[in-house]
């Protein structure tokens, strides 16, 4: 088993875990924790409540994607769906939702809240970012919610996302960026599937997706956050690291924050 692969089964099997338990990473109610994310209390009132439970975004990338109706919406990395009923409710019954998420516990859950959402329009897909089980030139709109992180091949994704975008198609996702990490937590591979030690920098982010063929990738929103949340965050997804989450939150603290990221497929 090579690298890439190595990590992708760690990360897959922590949400696995995660998955079967309902979990999310807030210490408060998981609407309260939702809220924190930047998700509407209106819009959280008509998400079934087993995918608020479970969700583990960093941001909320469905509120500033302009998504309207009829449009195909691919979510990366949806975890138990709560940006796909978003998604659905706005691009309406002419409109098409796809989710891809490589850990099939994920996969079940998203398929159970789509069932308990009632709308028609959504799919799910199993599979991961670097190869995506949809059809080139095919979507109006790409988002993800603090997934892109996890990927052991960036530029793998960013590519993915060029080649499934119609043109004149866009990306708008939220995800953990730094300004730099020690080598002690890039190497740390827990601290990878819980979306601190993949984080990328700005520039990568968009030195990335232009490479890719993307244009006008731009940052349009930064959120930071303060030790308390980053050692809570840390102290909840891995409980075996506890005691160091203080340490860690210390040199966090000023190193990562969110990131809501822009970029659209040129027409011609």
């Amino acid at each position: 088993m090579d690298s890439h692969e190595e990590l992708r089964k760690l990360v897959s099997e922590h949400y696995a875990r995660l998955a079967s338990s309902g979990e999310s990473y807030c210490s408060v109610a998981p609407s309260n924790c939702a809220s924190r994310a930047g998700y509407d209390p209106a819009e959280l009132a008509a998400i079934p409540r087993e995918a608020i439970a479970c969700s583990h975004g960093c941001g909320n990338p469905v509120a500033a994607s302009g998504a309207t109706p009829g449009e195909t919406v691919l979510d990366l990395g949806c975890g138990a769906g709560i940006d796909l009923v978003l998604a659905a409710r706005r691009v309406g019954g002419a409109g098409r939702v796809i989710g891809v998420d490589m850990t099939a516990a994920m996969v079940e859950a998203a398929r159970a809240n789509v069932r308990r959402s009632g709308l028609p329009n959504i799919e799910v897909l199993q599979g991961i970012l670097e190869q995506l089980p949809v059809e080139g030139d095919s979507v109006d709109l790409v988002i993800s919610n603090c997934v892109i992180n996890l990927s052991p091949d960036r530029r793998r994704v960013f590519a993915e996302i060029a080649r499934v975008l119609r043109p004149g198609g866009r990306m708008v996702v939220s995800d953990l960026v730094t300004s730099g990490l020690p080598a002690w937590i890039r190497n740390d591979p827990t601290l990878h599937a819980s979306c601190v030690a993949g984080a990328a920098t700005e520039e990568e982010f968009v030195s990335g997706l232009t490479a890719a063929g993307l244009s006008g990738a731009a940052v349009e929103e930064r959120v930071y956050y303060d030790a308390a949340e980053i050692e809570a965050r840390i102290a909840e997804s891995l409980p075996g690291r506890a005691m160091q989450a203080a340490e860690l939150a210390r040199v966090l603290r000023d190193a990562l924050w969110r990131a809501r990221i822009v970029a659209h497929k040129p027409k011609h």
